[in-house]
């Protein structure tokens, strides 16, 4: 096992993707109508494009879409619909810039390869490849970066009492058994980041812990993504009920996730958030 912060570049076909520097931020674009965050804000084309545009503008780094909602409680959306939804807002990231790697957000290998044909350049699956066996064959087969995500449960009912004996461990036990298996089905490891999965199968608690403990994860070696984005654990800390209002709680977990070494951060408010992970990083490095 490796150990360590990844430093290195993980090629794509518009861009790559550069963990040599600052930690990356990922702007997210949900084109769903039910979004716990921002659901039914950017369904529409015209919407989606505009978000793409402002989300380049402000400087993500990568452009995180999906169409399939994988909030607590949400239900599968067909391929049919999830493509139906998200190859107009791929379309309209790549118009909006031609450098600014795209990721798909899916667990459906025939969504991915659409996805990619389209101009996606990286998959992100909250399933860490094992809800469908042919998503792993499209990720290999395409030779393309995989986001692989610790989950609990499925969206439906993964906040239905979680449990662990020890959150982190059993955490990055499953992430180096994905990535094993992700290696088995013929994908890169050099191609993998690794995503903790807060607020996925976890209470506040665990999820404080997995940020208090955020090192452990570094120590498999692959570059980590954290994304803490207004979700409802921040909310219960500060008794903020609306997703929106909990930009300033997101910003506290988004410095102590790049101090304690993160790679990339998902987010919303991508223009707020760069400045905050950026200085994070900055006083971490001393420089």
């Amino acid at each position: 096992m490796c150990s360590g912060r990844y430093r290195g570049v993980i090629e794509t076909g518009h861009g790559g993707i550069d963990l040599r520097g600052r930690p990356l931020v990922m702007g997210v674009l949900n084109v769903t109508p039910d979004s716990f965050s921002d659901g039914g804000d950017f369904f529409s084309p015209a919407s989606a494009q505009r978000q793409a545009e402002r989300l380049v503008a402000e400087g993500a780094d990568i452009i995180d879409i999906g169409g399939e909602s994988t909030r607590p409680g949400g239900e599968p959306v067909p391929a049919d619909e999830q493509l139906r939804r998200i190859l107009p807002a791929i379309e309209a990231a790549r118009r909006a810039s031609d450098s600014v790697p795209i990721s798909v957000d899916t667990r459906l290998g025939s969504v991915a390869e659409a996805a990619l044909d389209a101009g996606a350049d990286l998959v992100n699956d909250v399933f860490a490849l094992r809800d469908d066996a042919e998503l792993a064959r499209v990720v290999a087969g395409r030779d393309v970066p995989v986001i692989l995500m610790h989950m609990q449960g499925r969206p439906a009912t993964m906040q239905q009492d979680p449990t662990y004996v020890d959150v982190v461990s059993e955490i990055c036990s499953f992430l180096q058994e994905r990535m094993d298996a992700a290696e088995r089905a013929g994908i890169d490891r050099e191609r993998i980041i690794i995503d903790p999965g807060i607020g996925f199968g976890k209470t506040t608690q665990h999820n404080l812990t997995i940020l208090r403990e955020l090192a452990a994860l570094l120590e498999l070696g692959r570059p980590v993504l954290v994304g803490p984005s207004r979700k409802r654990f921040i909310g219960q800390v500060l008794g903020i009920d609306e997703p929106k209002r909990r930009q300033w709680g997101t910003a506290a977990v988004v410095a102590c996730a790049v101090a304690a070494g993160a790679h990339i951060v998902r987010v919303h408010d991508v223009a707020a958030m760069r400045q905050v992970a950026t200085m994070a990083w900055t006083i971490r490095q001393g420089t």
